[in-house]
């Protein structure tokens, strides 16, 4: 079991910092590689590159009230909703179709649904 995760490429969590500007700051954020690849993938399904679609994330976060003291983290977590959204079958592995496109109160209802 352990081989499929000690012998992946290296490089995957290797981690790097990007240097982007949120609203007007100029401010670090470090991931590792796997997350970055996993963000520029979202990104591109909306037409956007990466700091443009974390600086919407980061801004919506905001405005629904959230506390992002440990942003990385919550990017992390991100990453990770949207690769179990896919494997759960809530959100298509079609890269071509934007996920602003796709009804988030049904698949958060959905996902409800299973957890209980």
């Amino acid at each position: 079991m352990c081989k499929l995760f000690v012998e992946a490429d290296s490089e995957l969590w290797q981690s790097r910092a990007r240097s982007l500007r949120i609203d007007g700051m100029v401010t670090s954020v470090r991931l590792e590689n796997f997350f970055w690849n996993v963000l520029e993938e979202l990104a591109e399904r909306d037409g956007m590159n990466v700091v443009q679609l974390i600086t919407k994330l980061h801004n919506e976060s905001i405005e629904a009230g959230h506390d992002l003291g440990n942003f990385t983290s919550f990017l992390r977590v991100c990453c990770g909703r949207f690769l179990a959204l896919q494997l759960s079958g809530d959100v298509p592995t079609d890269k071509t179709q934007p996920i602003a496109g796709l009804n988030a109160d049904q698949i958060l209802e959905a996902e409800a649904n299973r957890v209980h």
